[in-house]
C-alpha cells in the first residue's frame, strides 16, 4: 500500500505540459509529445476549437471536450493562422488561470500582424527591409521609390507560408496588384526587394535567449519565395554572431519565447523580415539533424519549474 502511495505522489509531482494544437498527428506536435515523454513530462493536447471558456470573477475555467482542464504546469500554444482568434481566446483564458505560456497571447497577436511586428522592430532599432503600408493614398511611383525602387515585394498584412506574397517588376504591376487587393478590402505592405537575398532567406529558431538551429532556405527554380511549403529546400547553416543576435533580439522585442525568425542576407547585414510564433520545425530538424523539439520542451520545463518555485514562496 505504501509503495502505491509513493508512486501516485511521484506521478503527481511530474510536470504537466499542455500543447494547444488541432491534431496530435501533426509533425511538430508529435515531436513535442515524444520529447516531453522522454523528459518525464505528462502531456495533454488541447484542440482550441473544442474548448469552452467559463468566465467568473476570480474563478476562470477552461473546459476541453466537456471536461475541466486542471493541473497544467505550462502551456505551449501551437496556434495555426486559420484559428488565430479562437486560439488567442484560449491562451488568454489559461493566462487568467495563472498558467505560464511559452509565447503569451499578446506576443502571438503581434507576430500575426506583420505591420505591428515590423513597427515594433523598427522602433527598437532592429534592421528590417524598408516597408510602406499602402492604403490607397499617394502616387504608386512615390510608394515604390520609398522602398528603394523596383522590383518590389507586396504582402498581405496577415499571411503565412508565402501565401499573399507577390513580386512586381513595374509600376503598372504594382498598381494592378494594389488596385485589385484594395477593392477586396485588403491592406497591403509594399516592401524593399533585397536583391542579394533573391530566392533565399535564413530561418533561425529562437528558444529563450539563443538560436537552437538555423537553415538557409532556397526557392525552387522559377519561384522567388523560399518557403518550404512553396517547394523550397533547406540546408543547415552556422549563423554568424550578428545574425544570431538579430534573431534573438527580434524575438525578444516582440515578446516571443519561441520563434521562427526569417532573415534576409543583405549587403548591410541581416534584415529581419518576419517572425512566426508557431514555427514548424520538420524541415529544420531534417536539415540539421538537431532535436529542436527537445530544446523547446527543455525550455518549457524551466518555465514550469520557475513558476512552481514562485508559487511555493
Amino acid at each position: 500500500m505504501g509503495r502505491k502511495v509513493k508512486k501516485i505522489r511521484r506521478a503527481h509531482r511530474r510536470p504537466s505540459l499542455a500543447i494547444l494544437s488541432r491534431k496530435k498527428t501533426l509533425y511538430s506536435t508529435r515531436r513535442l509529445i515524444e520529447a516531453a515523454k522522454a523528459r518525464s513530462f505528462r502531456t495533454r493536447v488541447i484542440d482550441v476549437l473544442r474548448c469552452n471558456l467559463a468566465l467568473e470573477s476570480g474563478n476562470p475555467r477552461l473546459y476541453h471536450k466537456g471536461k475541466e482542464v486542471r493541473g497544467i504546469g505550462v502551456a505551449l500554444p501551437r496556434i495555426g493562422a486559420s484559428v488565430t482568434a479562437v486560439g488567442l481566446s484560449v491562451a488568454r483564458q489559461l493566462e487568467a488561470m495563472g498558467v505560464p505560456l511559452i509565447n503569451c497571447a499578446s506576443a502571438i497577436a503581434r507576430s500575426r500582424d506583420k505591420l505591428a511586428a515590423l513597427q515594433q522592430l523598427a522602433a527598437a532599432g532592429v534592421r528590417i527591409p524598408r516597408t510602406v503600408l499602402a492604403r490607397g493614398g499617394g502616387e504608386v511611383a512615390e510608394l515604390v521609390a520609398q522602398v528603394g525602387g523596383l522590383p518590389a515585394i507586396l504582402k498581405l498584412i496577415q499571411g503565412t507560408q508565402g501565401v499573399g506574397v507577390m513580386i512586381a517588376h513595374s509600376v503598372a504591376e504594382v498598381e494592378s496588384i494594389l488596385g485589385t487587393l484594395w477593392d477586396l478590402g485588403q491592406e497591403i505592405l509594399l516592401q524593399e526587394f533585397v536583391s542579394e537575398s533573391r530566392g533565399r532567406d535564413i530561418r533561425a529558431l529562437v528558444v529563450g535567449d539563443r538560436v537552437v538551429g538555423a537553415m538557409r532556405r532556397e526557392a525552387r527554380r522559377g519561384e522567388f519565395r523560399s518557403n518550404l511549403h512553396r517547394g523550397g529546400f533547406g540546408t543547415a547553416v552556422e549563423l554568424p554572431a550578428d545574425y544570431a543576435e538579430a534573431a534573438v533580439r527580434a524575438a525578444r522585442v516582440v515578446g516571443l519565447d519561441v520563434a521562427g525568425v526569417d532573415l534576409l542576407e543583405s549587403s548591410e547585414g541581416p534584415k529581419v523580415v518576419e517572425l512566426n510564433s508557431s514555427p514548424g520545425f520538420e524541415g529544420l530538424e531534417r536539415a540539421t539533424g538537431l532535436d529542436i523539439a527537445g530544446e523547446i520542451v527543455a525550455f518549457a520545463a524551466q518555465v514550469a519549474e520557475g513558476a512552481r518555485r514562485a508559487m511555493a514562496l
